[in-house]
């Protein structure tokens, strides 16, 4: 809400004084000329009764066997399992969530599936500890699992993730750091999203506090999980439709902290898309620059799913640490494409092929299916649930093949390292402010001020310029530096706990003649108003301006808006982090300056 509170300006004398080298890359604004061709073949496969005779097609490796776990669920989709062997299904078209048992061991369902939770969209499911969670398109819920598996009293952790659009079905996941991992799609096939949640990797407690955005530009990464090996992040994103039935791989990515995967303007190892165009002037090409590509990738469209790491106790030991992915199939390519489990090869913790394991789903010469395969879990047995959204199926691959068994039973896996998460969420923490840095060590003794409108230097911030407000970014405004050929900005929370200090904007090629920035700045990487201003990522992990945000019960936090004066442009590209920006300052700057805003969270 906007506040009544009158402006009162603050001045902050600095002093200031003398050349970066070097120009700054043109970012040339995206021309509009392109021509491709492309076929796109609607066909999507029936569904057709799973017969015995079906089922018997089914190719797996020597030594495997599928049977049919539990039937009739009409839409089941994402599975998870109890160690005390609860097993969890959602069921997106029903709303809810059924809990089934195989007490007696015998590779079936005990009778007919508990109904234990009843949410509109429930998809997502995670066991940790002794509870479940469960993610809507929304919400994100937990209730604490009973001795016999059903669930007790549902609360509420987080109510406002970003709307579905095309990809309403978040999935996530337990970290070996603890942390919750939640994906969330993109809300159409290629655009560029008006909210920097979607088409991310979120990172929040268990509680649902403290969320933040982990890696940005995977369109849709359903399935994702940690290779036990390195305890590194791997996940498989759906990418673009639209341009061909060979077109675009399904992409094996290397997910880490920070880091920009593509969407929705490049795919797999560097192709442009022919129809978007980047923001702020940057083209395709350099946007290519500034992402990470694909590790390896996949049949197109075939649309992968669930993702499940292999610890268990009875398959073969060359598929320890190998990740199973669940490929739901095509509708737009022909021959159809997925309707299968995929296995990802890795040897000493780095991938290195993408073969089917099982197949066969697709019947009568490709043109009907008996499953589409969605969701992947291990058994406490070490056996490979797969759910089928088609047919209402949940199968068991088995492996009965005797002597060449991991030899793990009645052992349970190894804990998966948790330095490499650990590691990614400490980078920029116990540093001081960038006002003390080594890297802003000041030349020269001319002088200047800082000061806002929006508030008094060590008075509250408006709560408008906060994210339990509208988050706009203040006015501030500084007088001419000798001298100065650009200014830069960052802004700090030195009383947040992670990261410490948190970094809540960072601008820099402020063109020199510059003496303000409006309010409400745009937070696109590159502006062309002021032109060529770029801004990077803060440590929520969006671009550009994030407003004060302290959790609830932490007190009042103080916001350092600290602005530098430097002798040329920095040659940094869009979306770096402060780290980079600050070292690419060092030696340049002629002047310094800040002003000191104060925030406490609202008690409502």
């Amino acid at each position: 809400m906007m506040s009544a509170r009158r402006f009162r300006p603050c001045f902050l004398s600095i002093a200031i004084v003398g050349l970066l080298a070097g120009a700054t890359p043109a970012f040339a604004q995206q021309a509009d000329g392109t021509d491709t061709a492309a076929r796109n073949t609607v066909f999507k496969p029936g569904p057709v009764e799973p017969t015995p005779a079906h089922l018997q097609q089914i190719k797996l490796p020597e030594g495997f066997e599928i049977g049919v776990f539990a039937s009739r669920l009409l839409n089941p989709r994402i599975l998870a399992v109890h160690p005390a062997g609860h097993i969890y299904v959602s069921r997106r078209e029903q709303g809810d969530v059924l809990l089934l048992h195989d007490a007696d061991g015998d590779g079936r369902a005990d009778g007919a599936p508990t109904q234990v939770l009843h949410r509109p969209q429930a998809h997502g499911l995670a066991v940790h500890g002794d509870h479940l969670y469960v993610v809507t398109v929304k919400e994100l819920l937990r209730a604490p699992i009973q001795p016999d598996g059903t669930l007790g009293e549902l609360e509420l952790l987080v109510d406002d993730l970003p709307d579905g659009g095309q990809h309403p079905n978040r999935t996530l996941a337990f970290g070996p750091d603890g942390m919750l991992y939640l994906s969330v799609g993109s809300t159409c096939n290629a655009c560029n999203e008006t909210n920097p949640e979607h088409a991310t990797i979120l990172r929040m407690k268990p509680d649902g506090s403290s969320r933040s955005i982990f890696a940005s530009g995977l369109r849709n990464t359903i399935g994702f999980g940690w290779q036990p090996v390195t305890g590194e992040l791997w996940g498989m994103d759906h990418n673009i439709d639209s341009l061909g039935d060979e077109q675009h791989p399904e992409e094996l990515n290397r997910i880490e902290m920070g880091k920009q995967y593509g969407w929705p303007h490049v795919f797999a190892d560097g192709g442009l898309h022919p129809q978007t165009t980047p923001p702020g002037g940057i083209t395709k090409a350099q946007w290519r620059d500034l992402s990470v590509p694909m590790v390896m990738g996949y049949t197109a469209h075939a649309a992968p799913m669930q993702m499940a790491f292999y610890q268990g106790a009875s398959f073969p030991s060359e598929y320890q640490g190998d990740a199973f992915v669940a490929m739901r199939g095509s509708w737009n390519r022909k021959p159809a494409a997925g309707y299968e489990v995929a296995r990802v090869r890795f040897e000493r913790g780095e991938p290195k092929a993408i073969e089917s394991f099982a197949s066969g789903f697709l019947v009568d010469g490709g043109n009907a299916q008996i499953a589409r395969p969605v969701g992947l879990a291990v058994m406490p047995d070490g056996a490979l649930l797969m759910s089928d959204d088609g047919n209402g199926m949940i199968y068991r691959i088995a492996y009965n093949g005797g002597t060449q068994r991991a030899g793990r039973q009645n052992q349970p896996p190894a804990p998966v390292p948790a330095g490499p998460m650990e590691r990614q969420a400490r980078q920029g923490h116990g540093v001081p402010l960038a006002f003390d840095r080594r890297e802003t060590g000041q030349r020269g003794g001319a002088s200047s001020s800082l000061q806002t409108e929006a508030f008094a230097d060590g008075q509250a911030i408006p709560l408008r310029y906060s994210e339990y407000g509208e988050g706009v970014s203040p006015p501030l405004r500084w007088s001419a530096v000798e001298g100065a050929q650009s200014y830069a900005l960052v802004m700090e929370d030195p009383d947040a706990e992670m990261p410490k200090p948190f970094v809540h904007w960072v601008a820099w090629n402020i063109p020199g003649q510059s003496t303000s920035l409006p309010e409400g700045l745009i937070t696109h990487p590159r502006l062309t108003e002021p032109e060529d201003l770029r801004q990077g990522r803060n440590s929520y992990g969006s671009t550009g301006y994030f407003g004060p945000k302290p959790p609830p019960g932490t007190g009042v936090h103080h916001y350092h808006f600290q602005v530098f004066a430097l002798d040329a442009p920095l040659d940094v590209a869009p979306g770096a982090d402060r780290d980079t920006v600050l070292e690419a300052m060092r030696g340049h700057v002629i002047g310094k300056a800040r002003v000191i805003g104060t925030f406490a969270a609202p008690e409502e």
